[in-house]
């Protein structure tokens, strides 16, 4: 099938809700996602809103959502994707050092996998985060669950090195994030 990846429109605040509520739902989602279904269902529609208008097109170069959309304009997945700067506090894990991309938000949809979908969906986000303008994105970040093996063998497969980095996961001390970059072509 041909998917369309592209960024989400404020507008689409129901589906940005719709495919998150999906992955929280996905039987990976405990060691995939920092939050739960219960809390993801729990959110107002002003949370959603807000959400989609913020990783929008038009919102800036703070953050982007790409989204694969379906003929049917349906969505079959999803990619975040966070800039941060030296000296700001990190949504998640340890403070930049340098001028860098985090990917967050992975999910497609079952039915969809093993169909190259992902790498679009990286390459969109890892792309966007190379084309912004001063100041230079030095490296692309993500975390992924020490038992996560499935995306780890992606992440590594699209070019993504562990940096050795780890991070307890949230709720669960003895638990580790592992810390993946790719770092920008000279």
């Amino acid at each position: 099938m041909d998917y369309v990846i592209r960024p989400v429109r404020a507008e689409e605040w129901a589906l940005v809700k719709d495919i998150r509520l999906v992955a929280l739902q996905d039987p990976a989602a405990p060691v995939a996602f920092v939050e739960t279904y219960e809390q993801g269902v729990a959110q107002p529609d002003e949370f959603w809103q807000g959400r989609a208008a913020g990783a929008a097109e038009s919102s800036g170069d703070e953050v982007r959502q790409f989204i694969a959309e379906a003929p049917d304009g349906s969505w079959a997945g999803t990619i975040s994707v966070f800039i941060e700067r030296p000296g700001e506090d990190p949504r998640f894990g340890e403070p930049a050092k340098v001028h860098q991309a985090h990917v967050v938000g992975v999910f497609v949809r079952p039915e969809a996998r093993g169909s190259g979908l992902a790498d679009q969906l990286f390459r969109a986000g890892v792309d966007w985060a190379w084309s912004l303008g001063e100041p230079r994105i030095e490296r692309v970040r993500l975390y992924v669950h020490e038992s996560n093996p499935r995306a780890s063998a992606f992440y590594r497969r699209f070019g993504f090195v562990p940096t050795g980095e780890t991070v307890p996961e949230p709720g669960d001390p003895t638990a580790l994030d592992l810390e993946y970059e790719i770092v920008r072509p000279v």
